[in-house]
């Protein structure tokens, strides 16, 4: 997939070109779907969602995206990395909803974050982690999110952030190190 022309076509879709976003669909579809199959296979067998559903759901939520100033490629697979989370945790919620007292889903992480339980987490449970980093540093949690849920390299990262890749390895190790504490409480 070509950066300028996905930067192009989003950039048009941004001006109201409809027929942009028909020639954008082909060229993102498949990235969406390996993301959205590399977070499913992560959950395992305890995950009832379909790749295919998983990124029509994120798409239909993108292509609702009121007013958006879409800055490339890096960018929009960032939003569809928050899209893909939030429907992964909102599908994992409404799942334990019904069941007391059982753990969320459990999502093996193998993008270099050490954590408890070999590698292993309640998807639930790193949200809120998640949610609770934003809260203290908005800049680290949307790192974790871009280079874990969108698959993003730190270089990708930086520029879409607007930092330096130093910066981003930085931030990446604290963030890493204060999720392997949270997420070893009790």
């Amino acid at each position: 997939m070509g950066e300028e022309s996905v930067t192009t076509l989003l950039a048009e879709w941004s001006r109201g070109d409809a027929q942009a976003l028909e020639r954008l669909t082909p060229l993102v579809y498949e990235e969406l779907r390996r993301l959205a199959s590399h977070y499913l296979r992560q959950e395992g067998r305890q995950n009832t969602l379909q790749t295919t559903a998983l990124v029509n759901e994120a798409y239909l939520r993108m292509v609702q995206q009121d007013a958006v100033e879409w800055q490339g490629r890096s960018h929009f697979f960032g939003i569809a990395a928050r899209l893909i989370r939030q429907i992964l945790v909102d599908h994992a919620r409404r799942r334990q909803a019904g069941k007391r007292d059982s753990g969320g889903p459990v999502l093996s992480f193998d993008e270099g974050i050490e954590l408890p339980g070999g590698g292993q987490v309640d998807l639930v449970k790193l949200d809120d982690a998640l949610a609770d980093l934003a809260k203290m540093d908005e800049q680290q949690s949307r790192i974790v999110e871009l280079r874990f849920f969108a698959g993003l390299s730190i270089e990708e990262t930086a520029g879409l952030i607007g930092i330096s890749p130093r910066t981003v390895k930085r931030q990446w190790a604290i963030a890493r190190a204060w999720l392997f504490r949270e997420l070893s409480k009790a």
